[in-house]
């Protein structure tokens, strides 16, 4: 689909990708829940977390079997997509936060990138 860095987030409206150690993980997707009150977060189709309110977030990717430092990354990725959607961030704004978010927690060895799909 893609070529990609050794360690790098791939952004994409919707959707992103983890790639670590060369490897990728995904599709991570997000999308309105049926309420539109909250959001909800997919891996290669399969519910893994949702954000119920400000106070109510639930995420579980262990089932998946995923490297834990992809599910860190993918972590922190779906918490700066919440973040700018509470707060009305644009894209840019959103990647500045998962870059220092990343940063802040050590894995700011992974690069982002955004892909314009047509």
């Amino acid at each position: 689909m893609f070529t990609s860095a050794e360690n790098e987030v791939v952004l994409s409206d919707d959707h992103f990708w983890v790639t670590f150690r060369g490897q990728t993980f995904g599709t991570f997707e997000y999308q309105w829940s049926n309420d539109l009150y909250g959001l909800e977060f997919y891996y290669q189709g399969q519910k893994f977390a949702e954000v119920c309110s400000d106070e109510e977030f639930f995420a579980d990717l262990k089932p998946f079997g995923l490297p834990l430092c992809v599910c860190q990354v993918a972590a922190l990725t779906v918490g700066s997509i919440v973040e700018g959607v509470r707060i009305g961030s644009c894209t840019d704004q959103r990647v500045v936060q998962l870059i220092r978010m990343l940063a802040e927690f050590g894995l700011d060895r992974f690069q982002i990138r955004e892909l314009k799909l047509p």
